[in-house]
């Protein structure tokens, strides 16, 4: 799951960036709003967390146009404005979440989490395909009641694509997702990943993923 952040304290930038990173995300961040508006608008994010009073282009002007233009993106406001009005102004833009500095980064990260559910139309932390469970909020999975031990790269592909359980995933879509903006995806990256992800979820003849040729990846009960 990928995350844009735009805030132009470089402290609390750094600090929620390694939070959401920690909790699996990869988190694009931006210092001003010019910057922001253009990763929001040239990116795909499935959550967007914004500060409202940020250099050259203020937050709820970010909202605005990108609600004009047809962004979808689930989007939550953190700002130390405390006033009724600014809540109301930032809701009726388009905004789905306020919260209010100073902030739990829990409660942060959990919001986040939150709003990337409803952008799949899930309530539910877990997600469950056949006798494989990933619980995404714990981030832990099981297979016909067994743990397995997923590493962080894998982990994000597997929870992404389960998430899409039953549609046909592109690379692009992948990348789109799993990767952030500062890292250079290399053209064998998600190739690699799948394949590494696709042994560790074979057991016993059950297959969970499957390569769609031309297509991309599909992550069911094969």
């Amino acid at each position: 799951m990928r995350v844009l952040f735009v805030e132009d304290s470089k402290h609390l930038r750094n600090y929620v960036a390694k939070a959401l990173k920690r909790a699996g995300y990869a988190t694009d961040t931006a210092a001003d709003g010019e910057e922001g508006f253009f990763l929001a608008s040239s990116n795909t994010y499935d959550a967007i967390v914004l500060d409202l009073m940020l250099p050259k282009i203020d937050g709820l002007e970010i909202l605005r146009r990108l609600r004009r233009d047809g962004c979808k993106t689930h989007l939550l406001i953190l700002t130390a404005r405390t006033a009724i009005e600014d809540r109301v102004r930032g809701l009726e833009l388009g905004a789905d979440d306020y919260l209010v500095k100073p902030f739990a980064i829990e409660e942060l990260v959990a919001r986040v989490h939150a709003l990337v559910r409803r952008g799949y139309d899930t309530k539910a932390n877990v997600v469950t395909i056949g006798s494989l469970k990933i619980d995404t909020s714990a981030r832990r999975v099981t297979l016909d009641e067994e743990e397995l031990k997923v590493p962080p790269r894998e982990y994000a592909l597997l929870e992404y694509l389960a998430r899409r359980k039953g549609h046909i995933v592109s690379r692009e879509e992948i990348e789109n997702h799993v990767y952030d903006h500062a890292k250079e995806v290399k053209s064998n990256a998600v190739d690699s990943a799948v394949c590494l992800l696709r042994k560790r979820l074979h057991r016993d003849g059950k297959q969970f993923l499957k390569t769609v040729h031309r297509q991309g990846y599909l992550l069911d009960v094969l």
